[in-house]
């Protein structure tokens, strides 16, 4: 490992470890084998007001009215065609996630809660919804309470307007406070707060600063997250060298972790902090043993044995262009891009999700999943080694420095194949 910040792994594989299938098989056939009577349904909308200097996610700025609505159009041929699929499957949880899925506007949302609303009453599930300070409307957010969304995830990053915009991220404290206030008006139960650390110019006390202006609000929910400067994002095209960036990360993330862990939330995972009775488990998502369906160009879907979505890019024209194909397709019957999970892979993918939470890996439910033990199938030693690693008979679990070294131990645990095909995809 060659420091703390490799990666995010917020899912195993990455998509870019996705080829495409050949043959590509049916819908009906890969999940004829599932259990679907607790599935998540996440919904992606790859449209923002702007582009984020840190962001690569599958999303494209600004949209003609025509493209949401034929975006919308589209969604709804294939969630016809899932829907057929997976015949009387259950959900347990819903997400629309992006991009910004408050970027459409107020009939647009309620066009696509119906949408979602054709795989169970989405007032019955927890369903939480991405937005942002410029979205944050109070229509639309009437919209989503109305339609029984429970969890409202809001990305600040700072409440420093200098370091927004040093994240190309320009935005007015006043105008996030104000965001802030109509979604506490509107009653969702649950709010989130996503904040960055490592930003250009930020010290501890700025970031104290931030992280008590989110405290203001006593959020259920917050985030905290590291800055990456990756290729093809508005700060990797313009990143200067630092030499001791790392250790300013690491840094600002043990002071937010104690701050927040003193004020009475629980820590989940290196990212996310819970206040404790607040019900915010209730939109949690076990992604280690529950299906996922994904609807949108830039979703992905996960049965036990196959992980599959569209094509995945970063570079705007790529993304438009996608999204343009989307947009013209017709046929959702068959699973075009993605990563066929053998039984090792399967294991490491549940070691991997697992490990990278505070409760760590259950070694009893992975011996009854799996027939084995997590310490046989996987050499923990270097982690243990370096005194980020605790076990005893029933759990596996990073300590708290091992967890603040989570975005090195993930990618560390790749299997020879992902990483060669990653590597390859990057390449390209």
């Amino acid at each position: 490992m060659t420091g703390p910040y490799e990666s995010y792994v917020y899912a195993y594989p990455h998509k870019t470890a996705y080829r495409p299938l050949d043959p590509r098989p049916s819908l009906h056939d890969v999940w004829a084998k599932e259990e679907r009577d607790a599935l998540f349904l996440y919904v992606h909308i790859p449209f923002c007001e702007m582009r984020c200097g840190f962001c690569n996610l599958f999303t494209r700025t600004g949209a003609p009215e025509e493209l949401t609505g034929a975006y919308l159009d589209t969604l709804e041929r294939q969630a016809a065609a899932a829907q057929d699929a997976l015949g009387d499957a259950t959900f347990a949880t819903a997400a629309f996630g992006g991009g910004t899925p408050t970027y459409l506007n107020p009939d647009e949302l309620e066009r696509l809660c119906d949408i979602a609303g054709r795989f169970g009453a989405l007032g019955s599930i927890p369903l939480g919804v991405e937005t942002s300070p410029a979205t944050a409307t109070a229509d639309r957010l009437a919209v989503l309470a109305d339609r029984g969304a429970t969890r409202i995830s809001i990305g600040v990053q700072s409440f420093v307007d200098a370091e927004a915009r040093a994240a190309v991220r320009p935005q007015k404290r006043a105008e996030v406070e104000a965001a802030l206030d109509r979604i506490r008006a509107a009653g969702f139960p649950t709010l989130n707060i996503d904040l960055i650390y490592g930003i250009d110019g930020q010290t501890p006390a700025t970031w104290l600063h931030s992280l008590d202006a989110a405290l203001a609000w006593r959020p259920e929910e917050l985030y905290l997250y590291p800055l990456y400067v990756r290729p093809l994002t508005g700060l990797g095209r313009r990143a200067q060298t630092v030499r001791d960036w790392d250790d300013q990360r690491l840094e600002l993330y043990r002071i937010g972790r104690d701050h927040l862990l003193a004020r009475g939330y629980e820590q989940v995972s290196m990212r996310m902090f819970r206040l404790p009775g607040s019900g915010a488990s209730g939109t949690e998502y076990c992604c280690q043993t529950d299906g996922m369906v994904g609807l949108g160009c830039g979703a992905r879907s996960y049965t036990s044995e196959l992980h599959y979505s569209f094509e995945y890019a970063v570079g705007a024209g790529q993304v438009r262009a996608i999204i343009d194909d989307y947009v013209r397709e017709t046929d959702f019957t068959t699973a075009r891009v993605g990563f066929a999970l053998d039984a090792a892979e399967r294991r490491r993918r549940h070691l991997i999700q697992s490990l990278l939470q505070v409760s760590g890996v259950d070694r009893v439910g992975y011996k009854e999943r799996f027939g084995a033990d997590a310490a046989d199938d996987f050499d923990l030693t270097p982690y243990a080694d370096r005194g980020w690693l605790q076990q005893d008979e029933s759990v596996i679990r990073l300590t708290p420095e091992g967890l603040a070294h989570s975005d090195a131990i993930g990618p560390a645990l790749f299997s020879p194949r992902v990483r060669a095909l990653m590597d390859a995809y990057e390449a390209r």
